[in-house]
């Protein structure tokens, strides 16, 4: 049973095809995405799924996936119940899942001990730079002489070595890239009744075929930008594997200004690739522990601006920016995406979400541009804006959160 923003939305997620695969013990990082729609397909003719791989049961997709888009849990708008049923339907089991934004699960149980605290309680482990707000990062830097990048180099260390960390950071490098490549070379149309026509590919190929254009404009690389991002986020409306960076419907995003770094700034390096994910990380838990990157919770602006601001910091970073600089280009990057809403039409990540990436990482480019021609020295803080972003969330009508009852998915309508 799926509750709230999953109960609205789930279908044009993809969260009943996640659940299905999920339930066969296949995993996001190690399926062929290619091989998503036959499987699908198979378990819907049988009526059946085998589950964790190993025994079958009986499954109808229309009777034990449950869309309940007027019934939303108290501890969140994305709630799942899972339950499990003997041959004689005796129930045997029941689970509850939160799923809180940016792939992270709570459990019901985890649910019932935070009640009483402000957030959830975070891991105790210690570690060498510990932060919980941007004050707090810069002031490290300025303690330490050490980057955002490095400080969070450290902190990792206290659960893997170098190698370990870079071998991560270059299989998440590794997942963009593919997913990209796989967007800018697959056309047709997204699933769904909307019958969205996949543009990366064709427009990645015009790009590359008249190079002479570029002469001409100088502003095709953001041609190029639209591109990455687009590729990604169709690659997402169709079940293909993506980096959440910082959610699904946002992943566009942090790739495409990282191609971006890669393939059109001198100087780019596989150094520096792993110094934009950190430095994009570090921008990210702010985020994440101190308001929310959940559209259900807190609109687009949780997702896209999260990334948009993730992104600029990066990049920022890379090109060399000071910690003050990039702390500059994330607040950029979210102060002029505060209040945007969660809309999509239909229920599914395409409209607007594909363009709005495609906007958001030409944004976060000018955000970190705008960052690096200053000192450093701003108005408005990163931690305000955090803050603001949270409080212009918990006031935004629901309609406007990730439930298609509001603004754009009303207004257009689906055919």
């Amino acid at each position: 049973r799926l509750y709230g923003s999953l109960g609205a939305t789930g279908k044009g997620h993809g969260t009943d095809t996640a659940i299905m695969l999920g339930l066969c013990g296949l995993m996001p990082d190690s399926i062929d995405p290619d091989t998503i729609e036959s499987r699908i397909r198979q378990i819907r003719d049988d009526a059946s799924l085998l589950l964790n791989g190993e025994r079958r049961m009986v499954f109808k997709e229309r009777s034990d996936i449950l869309f309940l888009r007027n019934e939303t849990l108290p501890f969140h708008a994305n709630g799942a119940r899972f339950m499990a049923f003997a041959s004689d339907g005796e129930q045997i089991e029941e689970r509850c899942y939160f799923s809180v934004g940016g792939g992270f699960v709570v459990s019901q149980e985890e649910a019932d001990r935070s009640v009483d605290q402000p957030k959830l309680v975070v891991d105790p482990t210690r570690l060498e730079h510990p932060f919980s707000s941007g004050d707090e990062l810069l002031a490290i830097t300025v303690r330490t002489g050490l980057s955002i990048a490095q400080v969070m180099r450290r902190n990792e260390y206290a659960w893997r070595t170098d190698a370990e960390l870079d071998a991560s950071l270059d299989q998440i490098w590794d997942a963009m890239k593919a997913c990209v490549a796989r967007g800018c070379r697959t056309e047709g149309h997204l699933p769904g009744g909307l019958r969205v026509k996949r543009r990366a590919a064709e427009l990645y190929r015009t790009l590359s075929t008249r190079p002479e254009d570029a002469l001409k404009d100088q502003l095709t690389i953001l041609d190029f930008v639209n591109v990455y991002a687009m590729a990604v986020n169709e690659e997402n409306a169709a079940g293909g594997r993506v980096v959440t960076a910082p959610t699904n419907g946002a992943a566009g995003i942090v790739p495409a200004v990282m191609h971006y770094y890669d393939r059109f700034c001198a100087g780019a390096s596989m150094a520096g690739i792993r110094d934009f994910l950190l430095t994009a990380g570090a921008i990210g838990l702010l985020y994440k522990e101190n308001a929310s990157i959940s559209g259900a919770e807190v609109g687009c602006q949780g997702e896209v601006g999260v990334a948009c601001s993730m992104a600029a910091a990066g990049l920022a970073a890379v090109m060399g920016g000071t910690p003050q600089q990039v702390e500059n280009a994330a607040e950029i990057g979210m102060e002029h995406n505060l209040g945007l809403t969660c809309d999509p039409v239909g229920g599914r990540v395409q409209i607007p979400c594909i363009e709005r990436n495609a906007m958001g990482s030409v944004k976060a480019l000018n955000a970190a541009r705008m960052a690096l021609r200053g000192d450093g020295t701003h108005f408005v803080s990163l931690d305000q804006v955090i803050k603001t972003m949270r409080d212009t969330g918990r006031d935004m009508m629901t309609k406007y959160k990730e439930t298609s009852r509001g603004g754009l998915a009303v207004n257009v309508i689906e055919c």
